[in-house]
This record gives C-alpha cells, sequence and structure tokens, in this order.
C-alpha cells in the first residue's frame, strides 16, 4: 500500500466532518430568526447567581418617596435661580442704604439722610426731642416714627421763636390725627434748656438738630454756637444708651461754619467707649449743609 493512502483517507474524512458542523451550524442572526420563527424566546440567558444581589437594592430605589426621587432636579433648579440672582446683582438698597447711596450720588438731600437714620433708631412707643422745630416737618416726622396703634410715644418740640412754634402747631393740626396731635408737645424755650421741660424718668431715643435760621422767617434770628455747644451738652446727658443726637448744620449763612466748629469739637471729644461719632459732607459743596450723627452705645 502508498504510504500517503492513510493520510489521504484521513483528509478526507476530516473535510467530511468539517462539512457537516458547517451545514447543521447557523450565525447567531439566522439562528435567531429561526428561534422566532419557531416561537422561542430570545432573551439572554439569566445573570449568574454573583449579580443576584443587586436585585434588592434596585428594589430599595424605586420604593424611595417621590419627594428624594426628584431631589436631584430641585438642586438644579435652586442652582439656576441662584446664578441668575448672582448674575443680576444684589436687590435693590432700601432704608439708611438707600438713602446714603443716594446721598452720594447727589439725589437725596442730607435731611432724607437724616430721617432714614432716624428711623433705623426709633421704635414704636420711643420719646423724641426736636430741639429746633422750624416749620415742623421733623416734628412730623418723628411723630410718625413713634406713634402706634395704642397711640403711644411722645415728641418734645422746642424752639426759641414763638412763629415757629406757631407754624409748627398749625402743620400738625393739618397733617396728624386728633389722637396723634396730644403726643406733641411744643415749648418756646431755647435749645440749651431742654432738660428744664424733657421729663428726667423718659428715655430718650432721638435729640434732633437742625441748626441755621427759620425757612421763610427772619435769617438774622439764627441758632449761635454758645447755645448750640450746652444744648449738645444736654442732649448727651439725656439721651438713652442706644440712642441718636442728629444735628444737621447749615453753613451757607454767616456765622454757620462757626457754629459747625463747635459741633465738630463735641463730637471729636466724646469718648470713643460710649459714643460714635460720624459726619457727612459734600467736599466739592462748600455750602451745603453737614449732617452729623452722634450714637450712644
Amino acid at each position: 500500500m502508498d504510504a500517503s493512502g492513510p493520510l489521504v483517507s484521513n483528509r478526507t474524512n476530516n473535510n467530511r466532518d468539517l462539512a457537516r458542523v458547517l451545514r447543521h451550524s447557523k450565525p447567531p442572526a439566522a439562528a435567531a430568526a429561526t428561534a422566532a420563527t419557531r416561537g422561542q424566546s430570545t432573551m439572554p440567558p439569566p445573570l449568574p447567581r454573583a449579580a443576584l444581589p443587586l436585585r434588592p437594592l434596585l428594589h430599595r430605589s424605586r420604593s424611595l418617596p417621590p419627594l428624594l426621587l426628584r431631589q436631584p432636579r430641585q438642586r438644579r433648579g435652586l442652582s439656576a435661580r441662584a446664578s441668575a440672582a448672582q448674575l443680576a446683582g444684589p436687590p435693590a438698597a432700601g432704608g439708611v442704604e438707600d438713602a446714603v447711596v443716594g446721598f452720594v450720588a447727589g439725589k437725596r438731600k442730607a435731611t432724607e439722610l437724616a430721617h432714614a437714620v432716624w428711623r433705623s433708631i426709633i421704635q414704636k412707643g420711643d420719646t423724641v426731642v426736636d430741639a429746633t422745630c422750624g416749620n415742623g416737618n421733623d416734628t412730623f416726622a418723628m411723630l410718625k416714627m413713634v406713634a402706634d396703634e395704642r397711640v403711644q410715644g411722645r415728641v418734645y418740640g422746642l424752639d426759641i421763636q414763638e412763629s415757629a412754634i406757631t407754624s409748627t402747631s398749625s402743620f400738625l393740626k393739618m397733617a396728624v390725627s386728633s389722637h396723634e396731635l396730644e403726643l406733641v408737645e411744643l415749648f418756646t424755650i431755647c435749645h440749651s434748656r431742654m432738660e428744664e421741660v424733657v421729663p428726667k424718668d423718659f428715655p430718650i431715643r432721638l435729640v434732633a438738630f437742625n441748626l441755621g435760621y427759620l425757612p421763610g422767617g427772619d435769617k438774622t434770628i439764627i441758632t449761635v454756637p454758645k447755645t448750640t455747644e450746652l444744648a449738645l451738652q444736654a442732649a448727651s446727658r439725656i439721651v438713652s444708651s442706644g440712642g441718636l443726637i442728629s444735628v444737621l448744620v447749615y453753613i451757607g449763612h454767616p456765622g454757620g461754619r462757626d457754629e459747625l466748629d463747635v459741633v465738630e469739637s463735641f463730637a471729636s471729644s466724646l469718648p470713643i467707649d460710649t459714643w460714635m461719632s460720624c459726619k457727612f459732607e459734600m467736599l466739592n459743596r462748600p455750602m451745603a449743609p453737614v449732617l452729623i450723627l452722634l450714637h450712644k452705645k
């Protein structure tokens, strides 16, 4: 027998076996189509047992309350709103901040700034002193700040001119109710003598000065440095802790600068452990009024 005979026979048998395997095997897509045609399931085999512990975790996540499930979306919404607020800048200033910004920008008067500071200090039912009534504008503002629902609080108004007291009284009678009017007491007296009319047993929250002359009145009748200094000393004695002395100095008339010097000297001499002194002044407007605030700790 030829030596190559058994090799050829084995090679032929191997080819026949390979052809038989190829006839019975099909590609994955064809196998899936055949299985679908026969109605068999095409789902993948079950996960190995090592993956089964994930099922309780998935079950617990589906059972969480809806609020917790929606929480990430809420956080994204809050972040978006916060970012929008930051881009928009800080909210519009109000109260004292608004008044300070307006004063610096030249859109608010010194009197408006003073009133804004008063409102931050005064509480309903407080006792306050208008040491220079003038035409009653400051007296009216103070009354509205201290009068509460029970019509409490007290405003003491002083002026050395009878015409100023008359003007203030007439204005208040038209501007406020009769119950509020009962909270005001007016005195024709120099502001340096305020301790003679203000009760000593009442804590005073605010003493306000508007130094100069009576608007619309006799410009030769003005407040003067000597009595103003005495008045400031009296105010520092009667104002309570947490209270304020507010001094608006008009300097456009003769003697105005001298009076400002006295007020600044007094403010600078106050002890730093019990007082805070500050000044608001327009440096490039030499005739503009100057506001000096003295806060008692």
